[in-house]
């Protein structure tokens, strides 16, 4: 169970209104007036909790395991021991995350939403409810909408950021971005004279930075997800339900369009386009454009099945090589 010195449990609740919360199907049969009073995985919850099952690389876990309730695709049916009420989803684990925010909501009501140690420039527009840190800075004119929550040490300027935003600690936003004319009598720096704008339901993880543009603004389309330790340069335009894994960075000008993943250290070179649906795997050089729907990896980038194959040749290749010093010593 969660430590309840750090998160407050707001459970019990029905198994009925669980469903109604995840909009998973109850067990036929099973009674819906049981009360459930946590959630846990599979191999440590106990009597009173619910579990799931989104990985069938865990399925034997499931026969074992002590939860009073269990979420499970329909195809897991037959293993769900007798003593568990099973819940039935297309997608147990987003049914999962929905039943874990009811006992856990991830924004707490504080009696303190904008700390004391917080500067908050007086021309700057906060919606309902926004919750600002302690050490936080937010710049004059910068709007935030309602339900955003802001964490500590945060630096934000010449940004407009929507409703329903989490941003982590140690994110700065609305800084230059790194625009300067190279000349050998010294380079010469280009102002900076776009925004940040950030849509709704935008998560950024701490420590991430993402700078304002340098005339076109800088854009992070909604429910788009970026992970701590990201770089992104100026006139960057991110679509919607994007999602950015940590160390990677996207160099200026880059457009990135709708659900795109890149993975870790993945780097992304400036003015190109990645497509929508694109899958950029973990430290992949990106140094052009790439297709709508491409899965692409390695450095330069380069089709997933195209790279996995130079490996078996390079493979083979130094295996024959290895076998031809053999044959000669």
């Amino acid at each position: 169970m969660a430590d309840p010195r750090f998160f407050t449990n707001h459970g019990p609740f029905t198994l009925t209104k669980l469903c109604e919360i995840s909009g998973a199907s109850l067990q036929e049969g099973a009674d819906g007036s049981i009360e459930i009073k946590d959630v846990a995985a599979l191999d440590s919850a106990s009597a009173g909790d619910i579990t799931f099952l989104s990985n069938m690389k865990y399925k034997n876990d499931l026969p074992e395991t002590k939860a009073a309730a269990c979420i499970i695709p329909e195809s897991a049916q037959s293993l769900v021991p007798e003593n568990v009420v099973a819940l039935i989803s297309d997608n147990p684990y987003k049914a999962y995350a929905l039943i874990a925010q009811a006992f856990y909501p991830i924004k707490e009501v504080l009696a303190e939403p904008v700390h004391k140690t917080a500067v908050v420039d007086p021309s700057a527009k906060l919606g309902k409810d926004v919750v600002i840190g302690a050490n936080t800075v937010i710049g004059p004119n910068v709007e935030i909408g309602d339900n955003t929550w802001v964490g500590a040490n945060v630096t934000i300027t010449h940004a407009l950021i929507g409703a329903n935003c989490r941003i982590f600690n140690g994110v700065c936003i609305g800084q230059d971005g790194f625009g300067f004319a190279i000349d050998p009598a010294g380079h010469v720096t280009v102002p900076q004279l776009g925004r940040v704008v950030i849509e709704d339901y935008v998560e950024i993880g701490a420590n991430t930075t993402i700078d304002r543009g340098a005339g076109p603004d800088t854009v992070i389309g909604m429910g788009t997800r970026i992970d701590n330790l990201v770089q992104i340069g100026h006139n960057v335009k991110i679509g919607k339900g994007c999602v950015i894994i940590a160390q990677s960075g996207i160099s200026g000008s880059a457009v990135i369009e709708d659900f795109v993943v890149i993975a870790a250290q993945a780097g992304v070179a400036g003015h190109l386009t990645i497509g929508k649906g694109a899958q950029v795997a973990a430290k992949t050089g990106v140094p052009s454009s790439i297709e709508a729907g491409a899965k692409v990896m390695g450095y330069p980038a380069k089709n997933i099945r195209d790279f996995w194959a130079e490996q078996a040749i390079m493979k083979r290749m130094l295996q024959k090589r290895k076998a031809g010093l053999k044959e000669k010593e």
